[in-house]
């Protein structure tokens, strides 16, 4: 019986994740931080832009640890924490925090979860764009 094993997220795959983000971001005019983890929960890459504010780089980080731990984009997981949510208590349970806000996307290849990238700084909506973007262009 084989298995097969997915190739890991490597430091040149996030070096593309991150200009790719960063490029589209710049195309709509937006300023971002953006984080690439490993499957492990370790950073590959990091990026703020000079303009961009300061806390974008704690949520591009918390984003993608999000949606790594959750295996799912942030932006599918923000009514579940809601207090009427399943998982309203999620967010305080852990002693890592968790971000349920979109700009969080988990990445998968041969379909194993290989990392994942978070974009913090434009509007939610944006940066979840932004980061598809970004999986867009790791081929």
């Amino acid at each position: 019986m084989s298995t097969t094993v997915a190739a890991p997220l490597t430091t040149q795959d996030a070096e593309t994740l991150v200009s790719a983000a960063r490029r589209a971001a710049e195309a709509a005019g937006v300023t971002v931080s953006v984080t690439v983890l490993d499957a492990g929960g370790h950073l590959l890459a990091f990026r703020r832009d000079d303009r961009a504010v300061l806390i974008s780089g704690e949520t591009s980080t918390r984003k993608a640890y999000t949606a790594l731990q959750l295996n799912a984009p942030t932006a599918d997981l923000v009514d579940l924490v809601k207090p009427d949510g399943p998982f309203h208590s999620l967010p305080t349970a852990l002693d890592r925090p968790l971000l349920f806000i979109a700009g969080g996307l988990p990445i998968h290849r041969d379909g194993r979860l290989i990392g994942a990238i978070g974009v913090g700084g434009g509007a939610p909506e944006q940066d979840h764009g932004f980061a598809g973007e970004a999986l867009d262009a790791l081929v």
